[in-house]
């Protein structure tokens, strides 16, 4: 075995050879990182003597929609010319007149002078255009290709994840704006709520989260706030707020009449059990959203509220005070009497005095005796007495019933209040 070593800087080739081959290793005092690839070069001399393409970036991740850059620089022997540069990906080098051409669908541009560097540009990215991007150049002489790796593009779009993915009011929720590679530059992202620029930061942190975060997230690179990532929606689940109780029909509740109470209440999931009570009463009065009373009575005046609950926990109304007033037909009834005494009244009155003046006018046509005239007018009075008198004291024994019976209900009425 014969071992010869020959010196460049910072790199050492090793020859090894044994009867059966000859093998050339590229060694260094230590180990590179990155996993390099090694160009191998025979017979250099002075100036540029052999094909070499060296490529501005070895990875690049870039916005779904954003555009590219993919360039690179390359040498080639004295007294060669350049006559055609092609950009291709991996494996497709026949496809590219196709792919790749300049102008292709108004998305590929060359750039650059073609001799010495060359610059690929591609437009409104799509997440299909990830690959690996190779040159290749021909000459007068020969067509080169290189073996060793190009630039590989990654294009991504943006996502937004939420951790956890279920959270209850009062917890802590994270929000972040995802890629499915690194992008370069540690870029801040801007924060979009129902379509609103809510915040700029990396992540967004909500600690403790309420109800009012609950909403469509999106977020975008700044500087690339045209190319929003899908919205996400964020759920806060809560218990039981806002609980109120509202009764139907409005206004007074007579004896016999019938109201339905409804409850209400805001809560995420929704309310799934609602119970009626009645103060100062231990069981529960009725189940279900509405609460129907029919043909009410007096005992049914008093204090009710109810309770809603749901996965997250329970809540009570305020209680609401029914009160029950008594039937009106007392008050109807005293109000009937009232104008029958004052008409009857008013009947006796006309008719006494239309009695005195018949019995008056008889007196003085027959020039009777003074004992006549007054027991002509006895008779008269009398009349008026038997006409009158049986009509007006049955209708002051009903107005007198009347009026005690709408005291009796107003006493009641009163008493229910608290």
């Amino acid at each position: 075995m014969v071992l010869m070593l020959l010196s460049t800087p910072d790199l050492q080739v090793k020859v090894t050879t044994t009867w059966w081959s000859t093998t050339l290793t590229c060694s260094t005092t230590c180990t590179l990182t990155g996993n390099p690839t090694y160009i191998w070069y025979r017979n250099t001399v002075e100036g540029h003597s052999y094909f070499h393409v060296t490529y501005t970036h070895q990875r690049i991740c870039t916005l779904n929609g954003s555009s590219v850059d993919i360039s690179c620089s390359y040498t080639y022997p004295s007294g060669h010319t350049v006559s055609e540069t092609i950009w291709y990906t991996k494996g497709k080098l026949n496809e590219a007149s196709q792919i790749l051409s300049p102008g292709y669908g108004g998305r590929v541009e060359y750039l650059g002078n073609m001799q010495s560097d060359s610059t690929l540009r591609i437009t409104d990215l799509r997440e299909e255009d990830s690959a690996e991007y190779k040159i290749r150049f021909r000459t007068d002489q020969t067509t080169w290709e290189p073996t060793f790796p190009g630039t590989t593009l990654t294009v991504t779009g943006l996502q937004v994840k939420v951790t956890p993915a279920t959270v209850t009011e009062g917890q802590k929720v994270t929000l972040t704006c995802s890629t499915t590679c690194t992008l370069g530059n540690n870029p801040t992202y801007v924060w979009y709520k129902n379509g609103h620029v809510t915040n700029q930061s990396t992540s967004l942190f909500l600690n403790p989260v309420s109800s009012e975060d609950a909403g469509r997230y999106s977020c975008a690179v700044e500087g690339h706030e045209d190319l929003h990532s899908a919205e996400e929606t964020l759920t806060v689940t809560y218990g039981p707020k806002n609980t109120s109780v509202s009764v139907s029909p409005s206004g007074e509740i007579v004896e016999g009449s019938s109201v339905t109470l409804t409850c209400s209440s805001d809560a995420n999931p929704p309310v799934d059990k609602y119970t009626w009570y009645k103060k100062n009463v231990t069981s529960p009065k009725a189940s279900g959203q509405s609460y129907n009373i029919t043909n009410i009575i007096s005992e049914d005046r008093g204090e009710y509220y109810c309770e809603a609950q749901n996965g997250r926990g329970s809540m009570n109304s305020t209680a609401l005070m029914i009160i029950v007033a008594g039937k009106p037909t007392s008050f109807v009834t005293a109000a009937v009497g009232s104008i029958v005494v004052v008409l009857v009244l008013i009947l006796c009155l006309s008719g006494f005095m239309w009695f005195r003046k018949k019995a008056s006018k008889s007196t003085s046509d027959t020039r009777d005796t003074s004992e006549n005239v007054q027991v002509s007018l006895l008779e008269t009075e009398g009349d008026c007495v038997l006409l009158c008198g049986a009509p007006l004291l049955l209708m002051l024994s009903v107005l007198s019933f009347s009026i005690r019976e709408t005291l009796v209900q107003c006493m009641t009425t009163s008493q229910a209040w608290p």
